[in-house]
């Protein structure tokens, strides 16, 4: 049996669409499920369009989300090289190949007798294509005479070589999503295959590489399943049909509303990333947010993304890669596009910050700590000012139920290290009823007279002072709530209590009857 072997080929012309990187993981499921390889080969062909630092921005970005690979432009391999531009002496053999066999053609047509011919069938209405209709009007060597294509090679006359379709035949693309595509020659315009600068086209250069390095499987967006009939005829036409690898165009990513594929535009206008990492533009300046910077966790997006466009069969949700390769299979991705739910990635990320150790969550709150002047220091005997790290890994394992990114940490969390200085006004007129100071003082001699305990704690204050005495628990509780942080929102208060430790909560609740003294009748 031939052994699967995959490649993902994304083109260096800027940042990584995350409908790119679901392509990548995709294949990198398939790969991992049938102890295949994985290949990352950079298709520059187009040097117009080469961007500096995207290709660092690919690698970066899928070591990121853990999508590995076996061989590729930035670890070597047996098939290399992995870059199409140092690839490019070998494209000319192929090129000449097909024409010697006839199924390729020199094309002299200049730029501006093309235009001149799309605005000629325009003005009827129509549109021009390149193809069996209309080749024999044009330049070229099947409608010129064979000196005088001779004479122009021989003058160096700039050229493309196009692909020949043969006239009225059928070509069948086996998709392993959608079946059997048919299409009709007449329909196709013959591709340029390669170009007057001495580089392929994608379409030549992709053939021919996915042959040489062995590609049994090509998964990859629908964009290109239109060329697909070229690609199928290419194999015919190099004799490779015997290897050809199997095809799989996989689903768009919709915009949220479903009308179109998603693009940067979509991202900009509903605030949520479409790249994985910030891509700083390098010739604008301009930075574009990524799943990263954002507070993405990447287990979180790869999860997201592999449901976006395949299902397991099940009504499973959080899947890790390791049960995403078990799971995946062809037969499961949608032919429908997939919409984009913004608030589905974040419930993902809620999802899996829930999982993650709370010493790593910690790691990643300390740059917030710094912004706010909070000291993280080593020693465990710490005061208001300074906290030590297991403070921060408590303080977080408490809170992370109430938050989907790292970056909302603070937010949910200042008062663990920030005595209030102010309290809540509409929290204020609703608890802090007459009598309150009394209550409040009640508590502080609670916390001088009993253990330091939880349960004691509890016994002395909720059951024996409030319960003792039937009087309003949630008045007092959440008035004790309000003198410790400041509003009456919080983990439980005896929790709470216990962590910031007894005379940082007595302090909290002097300053809140000196604050806000007693209320009149």
């Amino acid at each position: 049996m031939r052994k699967v072997r995959v490649r993902f080929a994304p083109s260096p012309t800027g940042p990584l669409h995350i409908g790119g990187v679901r392509t990548a993981l995709y294949n990198y499921l398939f790969a991992r499920q049938n102890g295949g390889d994985m290949i990352l080969r950079i298709e520059d062909t187009d040097q117009t369009r080469f961007v500096p630092g995207a290709e660092d921005y690919i690698i970066e970005a899928l070591d990121w989300l853990g999508i590995k690979f076996d061989e590729g432009v930035h670890i070597g391999g047996n098939f290399g090289p992995y870059r199409q531009s140092d690839r490019k002496p070998m494209y000319r053999q192929y090129a000449d190949q097909l024409i010697r066999d006839g199924w390729a053609y020199y094309a002299f047509d200049r730029p501006e007798a093309l235009d001149a011919k799309r605005k000629e069938y325009e003005s009827q209405k129509k549109t021009f294509q390149y193809d069996c209709n209309t080749r024999a009007d044009m330049e070229n060597s099947l409608a010129l005479p064979a000196d005088e294509v001779q004479r122009r090679l021989d003058s160096g006359e700039p050229y493309v070589v196009r692909f020949k379709f043969p006239e009225n035949i059928d070509i069948t693309v086996h998709d392993l999503i959608r079946g059997d595509v048919t299409m009709n020659s007449r329909l196709l315009d013959d591709k340029v295959l390669f170009k007057s600068d001495g580089m392929p086209t994608y379409h030549l250069a992709n053939i021919v590489d996915d042959h040489l390095m062995e590609v049994s499987h090509v998964i990859r967006g629908e964009e290109w399943l239109p060329s697909a009939p070229l690609h199928v005829m290419l194999y015919k036409a190099f004799g490779w049909e015997d290897t050809m690898p199997q095809f799989a165009h996989l689903p768009l990513l919709l915009k949220p509303d479903g009308n179109g594929k998603l693009s940067k535009r979509d991202g900009d206008r509903l605030g949520f990333p479409v790249f994985p990492l910030d891509w700083h533009n390098p010739e604008t300046g301009e930075i574009s947010s990524g799943y990263r910077e954002r507070g993405y966790l990447p287990e979180a997006v790869v999860n997201m993304l592999a449901l976006l466009g395949w299902n397991p069969g099940n009504d499973q949700e959080i899947l890790s890669m390791d049960e995403l390769i078990k799971m995946f299979s062809i037969e499961h991705i949608s032919k429908s596009g997939a919409k984009f739910n913004v608030e589905k990635a974040k419930w993902f990320n809620h999802e899996y910050l829930q999982k993650c150790p709370d010493e790593q969550l910690a790691e990643m709150f300390l740059p917030q700590l710094k912004e706010h002047g909070i000291t993280i220091a080593d020693d465990i005997n710490f005061q208001l000012s300074t906290f030590n790290f297991q403070y921060v890994v408590k303080v977080c394992g408490m809170m992370k139920e109430r938050i989907s990114f790292p970056s909302e940490l603070w937010d949910q969390t200042h008062y663990f290290f920030v005595a209030p200085t102010e309290y809540d006004p509409k929290a204020v007129a609703k608890r802090w009823k007459p009598g309150m100071t009394t209550h409040m003082a009640k508590v502080i001699e609670i916390l001088n007279t009993v253990p330091f305990e939880y349960d004691a704690i509890h016994q002395a204050l909720l059951e024996d002072y409030i319960k003792g005495n039937e009087l309003n628990m949630g008045q007092i509780m959440n008035s004790l709530r309000l003198a410790v942080v400041g509003t009456t929102v919080g983990p439980d208060m005896l929790t709470l209590v216990m962590t910031i430790g007894k005379e940082e909560t007595i302090s909290r609740v002097q300053r809140a009857i000196d604050t806000l003294g007693e209320i009149d009748n």
